[in-house]
This record gives structure tokens, C-alpha cells and sequence, in this order.
């Protein structure tokens, strides 16, 4: 399959060598060069956005941005600035060096490796779509929009014989053109966007894909929209996987505040297939809604949350995460209506929570357990568009 047409996402269960020096040198990047499009990744060359550095050093600041056009334009890195910290990663990254390493050379035939790091965009199904396996191992067919189809099977859990099935879109290796790179006073913004087509005939109609990031001092507002510029109707979902580091090292103090009140089920933590069933949150572990949220402490999350909490304007409540001991916040705003769900992936054994706001459930269009439920899928008829829109904040926790 052509790079540029396979993208994908994992549940990282990563455990190479590479893997877990990504993971532990998230916070170590400070010293990044500030002038990256001299590299490469993906064809395209890497986009820093900069801010200036503020004189008030009580205040948490932007400082990079790292996109990778090349890339699906995955955020690669997010640096700021903490009062009493220094210099931050606030994604889970690797130096780029080592990053144009792992996803060009070590990545695998679907692009996996490219939802493994930073915050890669997903569509057109972020999570997990189950199907019949063909003869070869390489495609599922399944039923999308009630019609007979196949996706690239570019997943499976790691215990022997699970299930292989498609996850996590069709656009993470691929090229975006157009590129527009704008560095201001008031902000630092970069743009481009996808012809994806009918993404290698892995989709049914023709897509067009623009992604727009802006990032001031105080905040990053990250834009995708896709719009059908095919003849056939588009299903559409969109969201994105961030991972997000503790700058303290220390997971287990680290909190996490979620105005969702349902959780999706799963069969395991190796499949994370839903079983259609929706729980209440509350008097579970799972549930994070207090004003301060609730430590992670050992708990191992792969879940689905849902019926998120509305400002009165019918957007999304923010989530928030905070890291007590480095005396550190990032607040994540859903501002698109079509958020309906918040998948969230926080390994006890690692120093990040993914926070992943999407409009769609894993596997949405299986009717034998979602029966007439709204997955949260859009179907575009063709002209027609659709944008998700999240932004992040930081601020320095009070409690």
C-alpha cells in the first residue's frame, strides 16, 4: 500500500527500544533547534511555529509548535514554558532526528508508527472498526454506511490469535500540500491541506482535507475540515490522539478532570472491542467529574467516554489535566458540537494520558450491539462539509 495512503492508530503497547526512549524523553527536548524546516519527514519539510518569550515568568507560555506536514500533519511536539520548571515537551515526542528515523524508516507497511508519538489527526473513523479478515491478512471487509466495503486491517491486540481489524483512519502518512506558515506578534499559525480522493479506494466518495493550527502564548487552537468534493455520500468522523506528558515524572499524582458521565464497554484491554453496553460513571473508578478530577494513580484506562457535559452555548465542558507536583495544567476545550465522545489511554506504566476528542464510537457501524444508537458518524452528502475544532490552554492548577 502507498505510504501516503495508509495511516492508522494503535493502542501503544509499544515496547521496542525506540519506543520507550521516546516516552522517557518527553520532557528532555527544550533544546530542540528552533529552526526546523531545513528537515524532511514524509517528503515535506517540518513546520515550526515560535512565539516570543514573554517577560511575566509567572505565567505558563507557548513557545513551539512542530507539524509535520509529511506526516499527516501530526503535531509532533509542543513545547512551553512553566514557571519554576523551565522549558517543557507537552506532548510525549521524540528529537527529531530520531523521529524521521521512526517514521520513515522503522515504520510498518499501514504507517502505525505515526498515531505512536505527538498528536496525530484521525480520520475518517478515529478508533476501531471490526470486519471479516481476508484470505491474505491485509484487508477487513465490513459494512460502512450500509454498504459492503474494505479497510486496511492494520491492528490487532498482542495476545495470540486477536483479532485483526481497521483502526484509526486513513490520512496519518499522508502528504499534505499546500503548505502556508505564518509567524506574527499576536500568533503563529500553519496550514495545508489533503486531496485524499477516495484514499486509495479505501473510502466512498472524494475527500478534501484541511488542517489549520494556530498557537498563541496563552493558547493552541487546532482545526481539521473535510468536505466532500465527490459525487457520493462521505461518512465522516474526525478526531485526534495527543499524548499528554506529567513534566514531574510522577503518573500516579497526576489528575485528570472529565465531565462525562457514561463509559463504553470493552470486552479486554487487548481487543478493546465494544460490547454496544454504556455504564454510568459514577461511583466507579472511572469517573473524573469533581472540579479537581481525581488521581490516576495505578488505574489502567482504554475507554470511551460519552455524554459530556454542556455549556449553555451546547459546547463541550473542558477537560482538564493536571500535574499537581510540577504545579501544571493543560485544559482541553471540545468546541466543535459534533464532539460526542472523549477516548482516553493512560497505561499505568507510562509518564503520559492520551486525551482524544472525536465525534464518533469505536466501531460504529455495527448494529448488532450499537442496534439504532447514534455512533456519532456524519454522513456529508457531496459539497458538503464538516470541521472539528479543540482547543488547549495552560494554566497552573489551584488545588
Amino acid at each position: 500500500m502507498k505510504k501516503a495512503l495508509i495511516p492508522i492508530l494503535a493502542v501503544l503497547g509499544l515496547a521496542g527500544a525506540e519506543l520507550r526512549m521516546a516516552i522517557a524523553s518527553g520532557t528532555r527536548l527544550a533544546n530542540a533547534p528552533r529552526s526546523t524546516e531545513s528537515i524532511s519527514i514524509g517528503g515535506e519539510p517540518v513546520v515550526t511555529l515560535v512565539r516570543s518569550r514573554s517577560a511575566d515568568k509567572s505565567k505558563p507560555q507557548f513557545l513551539e509548535a512542530v507539524v509535520l506536514p509529511g506526516e499527516g500533519m501530526n503535531l509532533l511536539q509542543l513545547k512551553a514554558f512553566l514557571p519554576g520548571k523551565g522549558d517543557v515537551q507537552v506532548l510525549t515526542t521524540m528529537p527529531l532526528p530520531e523521529a524521521k528515523k521512526y517514521l520513515e524508516t522503522d515504520n510498518d507497511a499501514f504507517g502505525n508508527n505515526s498515531f505512536k508519538l505527538g498528536a496525530a489527526f484521525l480520520l475518517p473513523y478515529p478508533n476501531r472498526i471490526r470486519g471479516t479478515l481476508s484470505p491474505d491478512g491485509k484487508t477487513i471487509e465490513t459494512t460502512i454506511a450500509g454498504k459492503d466495503w474494505k479497510l486496511p486491517a492494520n491492528w490487532a491486540g498482542k495476545n495470540p490469535g486477536a483479532e485483526r481489524h481497521a483502526m484509526h483512519g486513513l490520512i496519518l502518512t499522508s502528504k499534505f500540500e499546500d503548505v502556508k506558515h505564518h509567524d506574527g506578534a499576536e500568533e503563529s499559525s500553519v496550514s495545508a491541506i489533503l486531496h485524499g480522493g477516495n484514499f486509495g479506494g479505501f473510502w466512498m466518495s472524494d475527500t478534501d482535507v484541511t488542517i489549520r493550527i494556530v498557537l498563541k502564548n496563552d493558547s493552541a487552537d487546532l482545526y481539521v475540515t473535510t468536505k466532500n468534493v465527490g459525487k457520493e455520500d462521505d461518512p465522516m468522523a474526525i478526531g485526534y490522539h495527543p499524548y499528554f506528558d506529567f513534566p514531574s515524572g510522577d503518573r500516579k499524582q497526576a489528575r485528570l478532570h472529565l465531565p462525562a458521565a457514561m463509559r463504553a464497554i470493552v470486552n479486554n484491554y487487548d481487543d478493546v472491542f465494544p460490547t454496544g453496553k454504556v455504564e454510568p460513571v459514577k461511583g466507579t473508578p472511572y469517573d473524573f467529574t469533581a472540579p479537581d478530577g481525581a488521581a490516576l494513580r495505578d488505574l489502567f484506562m482504554d475507554d470511551c467516554f460519552l455524554d459530556l457535559k454542556r455549556a449553555s452555548s451546547g459546547d463541550a465542558l473542558p477537560i482538564e489535566v493536571t500535574d499537581p507536583a510540577a504545579k501544571y495544567g493543560v485544559r482541553i476545550t471540545p468546541l466543535s458540537p459534533r464532539i460526542e465522545a472523549i477516548q482516553v489511554y493512560a497505561p499505568p506504566d507510562k509518564n503520559f494520558v492520551a486525551v482524544e476528542p472525536q465525534y464518533n464510537l469505536a466501531d460504529p457501524y455495527n448494529t448488532k450491539i450499537w442496534g439504532k444508537r447514534n455512533t456519532g458518524m456524519v454522513l456529508l452528502k457531496p459539497g458538503e462539509s464538516t470541521t472539528w475544532h479543540v482547543k488547549l490552554e495552560l494554566f497552573t492548577p489551584t488545588h
